[in-house]
């Protein structure tokens, strides 16, 4: 049941992503708009065991990132292998637009990496959850952590050490943790120091779940819901 409602949602956003695409046609406005189809996360949909969001797993992480401008990109299908993260969205959008970015906002601008220019995500995108919520809240199972997905490598850690350590090229269905491979030791360690410098990047100590809700002035209610505290 948990699949064919799942499909079942994909299957009505597909057709309403075909009436968007017909109507910008039909607008005469195809060649200098552009489209974005993206998400906010992935469904695990039972791998690993688990469900929904919220884990640094493959299925919850990896997300659709489709742009389409033909007076720029041209009609003809290509894909780039850039690292893009969700703060990344913003300065990238902006950049495209030809509009400044504020100095305030996080995030790299991929602006020349998609028009065939470096990848300036320093080889890895951050992998973080500062406070579990929802189900995780309620029944346990998500813990706080921090990690790092390269090209080849998904690491994380949580406040009790390193966790998990995959191979995504050997091991594209991350069945087989290497955390405690004697031949990976290197490599793990090399993965926590772009950790760590993505961490010093933007400032995060890896604090409690509880000093980000305070901080931020959220807390969890008896549903594992996110609302916020007012002072």
């Amino acid at each position: 049941e948990d699949l064919a409602g799942y499909y079942a949602h994909c299957t009505a956003l597909d057709a309403a992503m075909g009436r968007l695409l017909d109507a910008i046609d039909d607008a005469n406005i195809r060649e200098n708009t552009l489209v974005i189809f993206t998400s906010d996360h992935g469904d695990m949909l039972g791998s690993q065991g688990e469900q929904r969001k919220q884990l640094p797993y493959e299925e919850s992480i990896r997300v659709p990132m489709l742009l389409r401008w033909p007076a720029r990109f041209g009609e003809r299908a290509s894909s780039n292998a850039a690292l893009i993260d969700a703060p990344d969205l913003m300065p990238t959008l902006l950049g495209l637009c030809g509009v400044p970015c504020p100095d305030t906002v996080d995030g790299r601008d991929f602006t020349a990496c998609l028009d065939g220019g470096d990848d300036p995500s320093g080889g890895a995108v951050l992998l973080m959850q500062p406070a579990p919520f929802g189900e995780w809240y309620k029944r346990g199972g998500c813990v706080s952590f921090r990690g790092v997905r390269t090209a080849r490598w998904t690491y994380v850690r949580t406040h009790d050490g390193p966790w998990l350590l995959y191979d995504n090229l050997a091991d594209p269905y991350q069945l087989h943790n290497r955390i405690n491979d004697p031949a990976c030791q290197r490599t793990l360690a090399e993965l926590e120091q772009q950790l760590q410098r993505k961490l010093a990047e933007i400032g995060d100590e890896f604090e409690s779940a509880q000093a980000y809700l305070d901080r931020f002035g959220w807390a969890i209610n008896e549903r594992g819901g996110t609302v916020p505290v007012f002072k």
